[in-house]
């Protein structure tokens, strides 16, 4: 009786692993809408993948110390702004990046106090979850 018992459990235990696994190496990220970075921002959370959509405020020079970023601050709808991290060793830079820019991206959020940082614009190198990607003048940079 006892060897019957331990199929079931044994089987939910795989299940729990396999859902444990997804979610720490990222292979089922769901990313939350820009409707919902204000809510990231003001519970101070970090790590989360979201999509959305703003335009350009500022263009930043980029950052070459280590992996070269291109970096910009965005505008969201709401007025909420975050800082783009977009790492140009592992995707495109984005060509004519100029203010009042359209964008829609796909990224991971990192709080800070000025609003955030948006990272992991590109594809994972390693293919081991879904990335993210910056889309402008009809062009996705991945």
């Amino acid at each position: 009786m006892r060897r019957r018992a331990r199929k079931p459990i044994l089987g939910v235990l795989v299940v729990v692993a396999i859902a444990l696994a997804s979610q720490r190496l990222g292979w089922f990220d769901e990313a939350t809408s820009s409707s919902s970075i204000e809510e990231l921002f003001r519970q101070r959370r970090s790590g989360q993948w979201v999509e959305g959509s703003g335009t350009v405020a500022k263009v930043l020079r980029d950052d070459t110390s280590g992996d070269k970023h291109q970096q910009w601050i965005l505008r969201l709808a709401s007025g909420h702004t975050l800082k783009f991290a977009h790492n140009i060793d592992l995707a495109p830079r984005i060509p004519d990046l100029n203010e009042g820019a359209a964008i829609r991206f796909r990224g991971r959020y990192e709080y800070n106090d000025k609003g955030g940082v948006i990272h992991w614009t590109h594809h994972d190198p390693r293919n081991r979850k879904t990335g993210g990607w910056i889309e402008h003048g009809g062009n996705r940079y991945e």
